[in-house]
This record gives C-alpha cells, structure tokens and sequence, in this order.
C-alpha cells in the first residue's frame, strides 16, 4: 500500500471519530490532528491497538492505535461476545475488575464494567485500588 493510500485511509478512519457517537473532547483532538499533525494522525489511527498477552498496552490519546474508552470498550465488547459464545450454557456469567494507580486505570475499569454489565454479566468491581493477587483470589471465590 503506498503512503498515499495509508494517509486515505487514515483519514477516513479519523474522519469516522468525528461522529456524534463520540465525545466532545475525542471529536476536538482528532479534528486537531486531521487538522495540524499528520504524523501523529497517522500514528494514532494506521492500525488497531491489539490485545497482547500483557492485555491493551499502548499510549494514551486518541485513535484506534491508542488507549482510551474507546479502544478498551471494542476490547471489552469483543471478549463479552466470545464469553457468551463459549458459556452460553451457563445461567450467569460473572467478572471481576480491579485498577490500579496506572494513568485513567479506574475510567478504564468502569468502561470495562459497563459494558460487561450491559451484556447481561453480573459484574464485581473493587472500589479502590487493589493488587494483582487480590483481583486473582477474587476471580476463584
């Protein structure tokens, strides 16, 4: 694909982030990449953020290359529906969230929360800040 193409397609990409369907603040910091810095532009939407073995890892802002309420909604969404495909025998699914002090942890977790919730999960979220052993030990009782 040659540059110009890539650069198309990002910006239909960006363009797409302009809707109603998105906030305020997310619909003015992509309008001021459209408008002021390609680079990042490109950076921000050439790809998808991708769930690792480490989980959604990458810089905030946004774009769909970047972590925010949205990137993690789709991650989010995307797990609901395999876990309801597999475990669609099962009467009720549950989940357990924690965060942790990383930047915009606690929004991601409720994001996260929300939309299990909304997919009919009965959802546990810690209401502070836990470590990892804990959200581990909460997963198994």
């Amino acid at each position: 694909m040659s540059s110009k193409d890539m650069l198309t397609q990002v910006k239909e990409k960006a363009n797409s982030w302009l809707s109603e369907k998105y906030d305020l603040e997310t619909r003015n910091q992509v309008k001021k990449l459209l408008d002021n810095n390609e680079k990042e532009l490109v950076e921000s939407f050439y790809r998808d953020l991708e769930f690792g073995t480490g989980g959604l890892r990458g810089i905030m802002g946004v774009g769909t290359n970047r972590m925010n309420i949205y990137t993690v909604g789709a991650a989010t969404q995307g797990l609901s529906n395999y876990v309801k495909k597999e475990f669609k025998n099962l009467q009720e699914i549950k989940v357990a969230i924690a965060y942790d002090c990383r930047n915009n942890s606690k929004l991601f977790a409720e994001t996260a929360a929300g939309i299990f919730a909304g997919n009919g999960f009965t959802v546990f979220l810690f209401e502070s800040l836990r470590p990892t052993p804990e959200l581990s030990f909460a997963i198994r009782h």
